[in-house]
């Protein structure tokens, strides 16, 4: 009706189509608007939101830390456009929230991450602003503030209070202003001292990993061996342990030192070795002065410092405690670290230390590791809060805890203690670190203003050079004392505790598991026991034992490091390493070994060689021999014989076991060394013995004396023959005397009888009786038949039969050996007492042994 009204030409008034338009237009312009920017103009609080992370705010520093009235506090950072598009039209903005009431409030304002409207405050409405136009995507631009304290809206009483830096513009896709980046950090402020001031104490660790091996080099000072040369790295200007000292050498703390680092250092000052494969290398004598210098600075450092002495290679006291346990004689090496930690820092910084301290790892600690660290001593354990717990209380405790038996657990502050554990090479982390550190001690004392307690910080073991740094920077935020006052760790567990505080050790299913897996296994403490085992047997039989158990004693107790946690692999290697040295040292004295023997009679001596390739005498030593056979065979009229043995360094000694046997055949023998007190020592050494009366030695030596026989019985015959041809001379002589006394003197006539030289006829007829006028007479004709030869005639002149006079003739009997060689008896029979032990092969029985014949 109403198209065909106005087609027709009738319709509304002029009135009426005004207000229709006038309404039209009101309602459509919002929801037209609404159309158009949806997309692009969320809710404010949410579109300050999202994109609050677009720009990363850096606080690099902030000075004063700690301001008081009248100083002006300066911020500088820098902004980092970490989005895809420019950012224009930004202002950069100072924000000081209200004070912060309580310790858990500063931990969660740490931990926000992004912008929250309800929670951040808004810009300082006086204080300074920074326009930036326009900031392209991943550029970065440096921003600083100077503000007088005045200015920031801090109240008079003091307190923690937020401050942050935001900045504040928009981006192509959102064209609106909204907080693109923000960064928060904390402003501890306390412009009159409190009246009663929190006591801290600040642990100053000194302790690095394991360096030194078990060898030692042969020279007279026996120079230790390094696994590496790491340690002169730390200990080089600008190094991890020379920044270290260099920063706590004015500040107020408590220096825990591990003894066994200042023994490495102190090792490498004065000569030391390297290990290079199978061998090892002398140290650079730079080296020694960086180590000798660091020891010097170190000295001066803690005079005047309380000094507090971990048992030596600071032992983890958790692994022994959960694992340790279980290996017979596992504690026995706590207690040597324990005792070796005081003398050992006395004598190389020359200060008395405190040693009744133990430290488990990160403090954590459960009614087992309680106890392994009272074991050896200590009477004080530093704990952590995050262990023992205070839940109930409102406020922090003093930090020593009475728990009983002489036990006091001193517990450190857990958020003060890792407040610089994190990366702290970028300026920004620092600063942020030092600001909750101070605020968080502030708070402390105002939690309980008018009660002066006691708190401990123990930081992590090994800080970096960053964190060290970081760790001197709010050590000195607090020099002021306006709230704080330093104290040392001996008067901190000394402080009257808490009677709220909680005594409560927690339960051992409540020990962290992430720091359980990171223990020793069991199989490590059994390697110290093996190798303990064995240092103990070898050193009762050395003459210095000096030059052996110290550094093999050590390197057990480096075993145990709590540096070795998180490096499985290096901690297995270094206690296969410790175990070779040890062994290659034991044997050095062994056995010699010997080839089998042949016994070739009743009796005999055997040689058993021992070798000692030691630079030091060996003595109380006992070597036993037994016989697997003694029917067979006997050893000193035993089955078994002792006895004792001393060696010269780099000599043999053979010990003589007297043997005699029963029958023939095989018996096993077997040598061990012993120590006095009857272990064995070493491996044993077996070898066999073949007991035979008919050697090939005997039969030489039968054959030899039948040889001898025929000879003495020629030679018997040769000499008759020859007594038998003087004795015809002589009776020819004797014949022709005779025949010259019938010649008268003085007459010329010839004897009828008496042939003569021109009657050859004669004598050439008659051969027989030319022979017999040599021959001499009848009777000694006689004498030459076999009866004479058989039975000798006595001699003329002495009536001795001829073999006993001497061969020379003068009448001397002779004696068996000189009348022409051994007789049977002389030259022996195989079943006789002196027989020998011989080899039945014929080969030496071993190397340096001399077998008796």
């Amino acid at each position: 009706m109403a198209e065909a009204a106005a087609f027709q030409g009738t319709g509304p008034s002029p009135a009426r189509r005004w207000l229709r338009r006038t309404l039209t237009v009101a309602v459509g312009a919002p929801l037209l608007a609404g159309l158009l920017q949806s997309p692009s103009a969320p809710p404010a609080e949410a579109a300050e939101g999202s994109g609050s992370r677009t720009v990363d705010v850096s606080i690099d520093t902030l000075a004063p830390s700690a301001p008081v009235e009248g100083d002006t506090v300066t911020v500088t950072g820098t902004l980092t456009n970490r989005g895809k598009r420019p950012i224009t039209d930004a202002t950069v903005n100072l924000r000081v929230g209200p004070r912060m009431d309580s310790r858990s409030e500063i931990g969660e304002v740490a931990r926000r991450k992004g912008f929250r409207a309800e929670s951040d405050p808004q810009p300082l409405e006086s204080g300074p602003e920074i326009e930036i136009p326009r900031l392209e995507a991943g550029v970065s631009r440096d921003f600083q503030f100077s503000v007088p304290v005045s200015k920031l809206g801090l109240d008079d009483e003091g307190g923690v209070y937020q401050l942050g830096v935001s900045l504040t513009g928009q981006t192509s896709d959102q064209r609106y202003d909204h907080v693109l980046g923000i960064e928060r950090t904390f402003l501890p402020y306390q412009p009159e001292p409190t009246s009663k001031r929190t006591q801290v104490t600040y642990l100053w660790p000194l302790i690095s990993s394991s360096h030194i091996s078990a060898d030692t080099a042969s020279d007279d000072q026996q120079s230790p061996v390094f696994q590496d040369d790491d340690l002169a790295e730390e200990l080089r200007p600008g190094g991890r342990l020379d920044e270290l000292v260099t920063l706590g050498k004015d500040l107020p703390v408590t220096w825990v030192i591990d003894p066994d680092l200042l023994a490495s250092v102190d090792a490498m000052a004065n000569g030391y070795r390297i290990k290079d494969g199978t061998g090892h290398t002398a140290g650079t004598d730079a080296h020694s002065k960086l180590a000798a210098r660091w020891l010097g600075l170190l000295e001066k450092a803690v005079q005047g410092h309380k000094v507090v002495a971990l048992p030596f290679a600071d032992p983890d006291l958790a692994s022994l405690a959960h694992r340790g346990k279980a290996v017979p004689g596992a504690l026995e090496n706590l207690q040597s670290a324990t005792e070796l930690a005081g003398p050992t820092i006395e004598t190389i910084l020359h200060v008395q230390s405190a040693t009744d301290f133990a430290w488990p790892v990160e403090g954590a600690v459960d009614p087992s590791v309680m106890a392994v660290a009272t074991s050896a001593g200590a009477r004080k354990v530093i704990a952590r809060s995050d262990s023992i717990r205070d839940d109930e209380l409102a406020y922090t405790p003093t930090a020593a805890r009475p728990l009983g038996g002489g036990t006091t657990a001193v517990v450190s502050d857990a958020e003060l203690s890792t407040a610089f554990q994190g990366e702290m090479v970028r300026a920004e982390n620092t600063t942020l670190a030092v600001q909750e550190f101070l605020s968080q001690t502030l708070a402390v004392t105002l939690e309980q203003p008018q009660e002066q307690r006691s708190i401990v910080v123990a930081p992590q073991r090994q800080p970096s050079v960053a964190q060290a740094q970081a760790m001197a920077a709010a050590v000195r935020g607090l020099g002021a004392k306006r709230w704080s006052e330093p104290t040392d760790l001996v008067t901190a567990a000394a402080a009257k505790p808490d009677p709220e505080a909680s005594t409560s050790v927690p339960r051992t299913a409540q020990y962290p598991k992430r720091l359980r897996d990171g223990e020793l296994p069991v199989q490590a403490f059994r390697d110290m026991k093996t190798t303990r085992d064995e240092l103990d047997d070898f050193k009762v039989v050395l003459t210095m034992p000096d030059r052996v158990v110290p550094p093999v004693g050590s390197a057990i107790n480096r075993e145990m490091s709590t540096s070795w946690r998180g490096r499985t692999s290096e901690a297995a290697i270094y206690r296969v390493d410790v175990e070779e040295v040890l062994q290659r040292l034991t044997k050095s004295i062994q056995l010699v070994d010997k080839s089998d023997l042949t016994l070739s009679g009743r009796s005999a001596t055997i040689p058993v060689t021992v070798q000692n390739k030691l630079l030091q005498d060996v003595d109380g030593l006992v070597l036993r021999l037994t016989s697997a056979n003694k029917t067979r065979l006997k050893v000193d009229g035993e089955a078994m014989a002792e006895l004792p043995l001393k060696v010269r360094a780099g000599h043999s000694q053979s010990v003589k076991f007297p043997a005699s046997a029963n029958a023939n055949g095989q018996v096993s023998m077997t040598a061990q060394l012993y120590t006095a007190d009857g272990t064995p020592y070493g491996l044993p050494m077996s070898f066999t013995v073949k007991v035979s009366e008919m050697t090939p030695t005997v039969m030489l030596v039968i054959a030899g004396g039948v040889l001898l026989l025929v000879l003495a019985g020629v030679r018997m015959y040769t000499q008759r023959k020859r007594l038998a041809a003087r004795a015809a001379a002589e009776a020819e002589t004797e014949t022709d005397a005779e025949t010259e006394a019938e010649t008268e003197p003085g007459t010329d006539d010839e004897p009828e009888n008496v042939p003569t030289a021109e009657s050859g006829s004669e004598s050439d007829s008659d051969p027989d009786s030319e022979t017999v006028a040599e021959a001499g007479t009848e009777p000694l004709a006689e004498k030459t038949g076999p009866e004479a030869e058989s039975l000798p005639e006595p001699d003329e002149q002495t009536g001795d039969a001829p073999e006993d006079r001497s061969p020379a003739g003068d009448g001397t009997p002779a004696t068996g050996r000189e009348a022409g060689g051994d007789t049977a008896d002389d030259a022996g029979q195989p079943s006789d007492p002196d027989a020998d032990t011989g080899s039945e092969s014929g080969d030496p029985s071993g190397t340096g042994e001399k077998v008796d014949r």
